[in-house]
């Protein structure tokens, strides 16, 4: 039996309570992990998984064995970055999740600067507005905005970032500037909806104590940044979004800023990363590196 490898399989049947996802996320066929476990439960004398044909439970002695090889494997893969060839750079691969307009405006463009300082280390990028899940999908850390939601994961916050209503001069031309939120009611906005519960966001618009919540007319509603930066730029309507997405067309002429006295407070930014799982060094510095990056946003 592999000892590592069976330690490695067992880790992540724990951590998405699956055989199959397990597997899939390993590259390995369902019936070598099976064999794995059974492998190293017997090399163990106890009963690490309870298994129906229902549900998987991970028992008692499991937990305790999970938590002590988990510690164990990743001393192990620090104790291999601190003899890299780099000079002790990290190095290896990491799995982070971020929006769309996040990846494509911020994060991508910097990220050469974060390669000349980390040559060995490999990014593997998803880039959705979905939310998901770290431990089962095996993400290393995620940038979200928002209030935060989800107690169990470890937090650092990032920053905030400040909120801009445009619309392109075309659409404007047509149907006129409007003053106040309410006359919002009467305009065409391109809305986000949630892509976990398909509902509406409204745009919020805020003036000292005065508040307004408006969702507007419409004939697009997206589950995507970039793309409802793209239908405010082609005139289907009004958008609400955060002023960094904008900067580049309001510059080039092609979105006009409105109601600009009407600003929400500035919204934050986070990075999530699992609480029980070992920080490596690799991903340290890449979180240092986003707290940087959020600082020099406008």
């Amino acid at each position: 039996m592999n000892q590592l490898l069976a330690i490695r399989v067992f880790s992540r049947v724990v951590e998405t309570g699956s055989f199959t996802k397990a597997a899939d996320s390993l590259e390995l066929p369902k019936t070598s992990v099976s064999k794995l476990i059974r492998e190293l439960e017997s090399h163990l004398g106890v009963r690490l998984l309870q298994r129906t044909t229902r549900r998987l439970t991970v028992t008692a002695d499991g937990t305790s064995y999970y938590q002590l090889t988990n510690r164990l494997m990743h001393q192990l893969e620090d104790i291999d970055q601190g003899f890299s060839k780099a000079q002790g750079l990290p190095r290896g691969k990491i799995r982070v999740d971020i929006g769309g307009t996040v990846a494509t405006l911020l994060v991508v463009p910097a990220l050469p600067v974060f390669f000349a300082h980390y040559p060995d280390i490999q990014v593997e990028l998803g880039v959705s507005d979905r939310q998901v899940d770290l431990i089962e999908e095996r993400v290393d850390c995620v940038i979200r905005g928002g209030p935060l939601s989800e107690q169990s994961m470890a937090v650092r916050r990032l920053g905030e970032v400040s909120w801009s209503t445009c619309a392109s001069p075309g659409y404007l031309d047509r149907y006129g500037v409007p003053k106040h939120p309410k006359d919002l009611d009467d305009h065409l906005m391109v809305t986000y909806h949630s892509a976990a519960t398909g509902r509406v966001i409204p745009a919020l618009f805020q003036r000292n104590d005065e508040r307004h919540l408006i969702e507007g007319k419409t004939i697009l509603s997206v589950n995507e940044s970039n793309t409802q930066l793209a239908a405010g730029v082609a005139g289907l309507g009004i958008i609400h979004t955060f002023s960094y997405t904008v900067k580049t067309h309001v510059e080039q002429g092609k979105l006009v800023p409105i109601l600009s006295e009407w600003r929400p407070d500035a919204y934050p930014f986070h990075v999530l990363y699992p609480p029980n799982r070992h920080l490596s060094n690799r991903v340290r510095v890449f979180i240092d590196w986003l707290v940087e990056l959020f600082a020099q946003i406008d």
